[in-house]
């Protein structure tokens, strides 16, 4: 498996493995006008291609064989800074793989990636948020240090999901 930097070649399939990965997890839970509007604001073509072109985001991706398998996105801005513990704070915003392929380190290798990425930019915490009621979430990133530290909730369309701001203090 290799992990590699976004292109922008590369908006159209993260786009696609991200739509496909929320719906196959959550898309049972959201009428479908919320979902489709939801899925429009944040895993359209557009949307990915704006963010691979931001310099204020790092997207990385795990292939094999030239299969994307997975992905990360990290923002190097604090996403909730009544929160934040650290000087410089980013937010992991997103650690999906595609439907079926949990399990096979993909989530461990992008988050060593994540870690890496964080270190270089001088980072001193790194806050994401997780679904109130994924526990198996919960769990792998508390594997990796991370804490709950607040109560938040996620909209999708006119649903408020309740949701959880982990984050981890990072060694200086």
């Amino acid at each position: 498996m290799d992990i590699r930097i976004a292109l922008p070649a590369d908006a159209a399939s993260l786009a696609s493995l991200g739509a496909d990965s929320f719906v196959a997890k959550f898309g049972h839970l959201y009428k479908p006008d919320d979902l489709a509007d939801f899925l429009e604001g944040s895993h359209s073509e557009a949307k990915v291609s704006r963010e691979v072109a931001d310099p204020r985001l790092r997207v990385a991706l795990a292939e094999d064989g030239g299969e994307l398998l997975g992905f990360c996105k990290l923002v190097m801005d604090c996403g909730w800074p009544d929160h934040a513990r650290g000087d410089r704070v980013i937010e992991l915003k997103q650690l999906y793989t595609a439907p079926g392929a949990t399990g096979q380190g993909i989530g461990a290798r992008l988050m060593d990636w994540a870690f890496e990425e964080a270190a270089g930019y001088g980072a001193d915490e790194i806050q994401l948020s997780v679904y109130a009621d994924n526990p198996g979430a919960q769990k792998f990133y508390a594997r990796y240090g991370f804490e709950k530290v607040a109560d938040i909730h996620f909209m999708v369309g006119e649903q408020r999901d309740e949701e959880f701001l982990f984050a981890r203090v990072l060694a200086g």
